[in-house]
């Protein structure tokens, strides 16, 4: 049988996580002196009180190698394969530890790490599509050919609110950030072959913004497979994210309409406010 293990940049809720029995790998938020297990130890809202209270941006860290050999390992007892999933390698070291994880535990043929080139919920898609296809009985060999396919399908993008925490991490200059504020500029975030890029801009209240965001992907969204697509968010406001799921909904494309809240990751460098709508194309 083949076991999916994913980091915690996936975004998946714990109702998902249970649902399609995948095990997650915590990566480290570091806030200071403190170093904190993503999702078991730190939460969001915690996160932006302690950017807010510092003027800085926490730092995120690779799971340990410790965490993974004994995550990989427990998988693998009584014969099992094991797909690992990460977030895109261009953004993190933690598909590495996987593979060193892997090499340690002398596993290479029956465990195998897999290059998301994505982030949040973006790996999330393939999680779950990789999870159903192992309660099908495929192997871990073909279940990979499959994901090949599926990678570059993933559409994947966010809406930023405030340009202060890109600021603070070093991807947007003081000027921008000033500017951007001043006349209310958001950014729309995309993930292009495993980075992230500024697509365009929007500007207005966040809430205006939001609903832009999404009617502009409308004809994407048409040609979306339709078992499920996910709305990822830190925003405070109910009523915004159930203003895009009530559009989702309207649309009678998607079997599911899936709601999470970012994880620590995205919430460490895009903070509150942030709202994605990501599939499969």
């Amino acid at each position: 049988m083949v076991k999916i293990l994913s980091d915690s940049t996936c975004d998946l809720s714990q109702e998902l996580v249970e649902r399609y029995g995948i095990k997650i790998l915590p990566l480290h938020v570091l806030m200071g002196d403190g170093d904190y297990r993503d999702g078991v130890e730190v939460t969001p809202d915690e996160i932006f009180q302690w950017a807010d209270e510092h003027k800085t941006t926490p730092k995120t860290a690779a799971p340990s190698i410790e965490d993974a050999v004994e995550c990989i390992g427990g998988l693998l007892e009584g014969g099992n394969e094991v797909l690992c999933f990460s977030i895109s390698e261009t953004m993190s070291s933690s598909l590495n530890i996987m593979r060193l994880a892997i090499e340690e535990l002398e596993a290479s043929d029956r465990a195998f790490a897999f290059d998301s080139k994505n982030l949040s919920t973006g790996i999330g898609l393939l999680v779950i599509e990789a999870a159903c296809m192992a309660k099908e009985g495929m192997n871990a060999e073909d279940i990979m050919n499959k994901l090949e396919e599926l990678r570059p399908l993933v559409r994947s993008s966010f809406v930023v609110d405030t340009l202060t925490y890109l600021h603070r991490g070093g991807r947007c200059s003081g000027v921008a950030a000033l500017a951007g504020g001043m006349l209310k500029l958001h950014p729309k975030i995309v993930v292009v072959d495993g980075k992230m890029e500024v697509d365009r801009k929007y500007r207005g209240n966040i809430s205006k913004v939001i609903k832009l965001y999404v009617k502009d992907m409308e004809q994407a969204l048409k040609t979306a497979r339709p078992a499920r697509v996910f709305i990822t968010h830190s925003v405070d406001d109910p009523k915004i994210v159930q203003s895009v799921r009530e559009y989702l909904e309207r649309l009678s494309i998607f079997d599911e309409v899936l709601e999470t809240r970012a994880g620590g990751v995205v919430s460490s460098h895009c903070g509150p406010g942030t709202l994605g709508v990501l599939f499969i194309s």
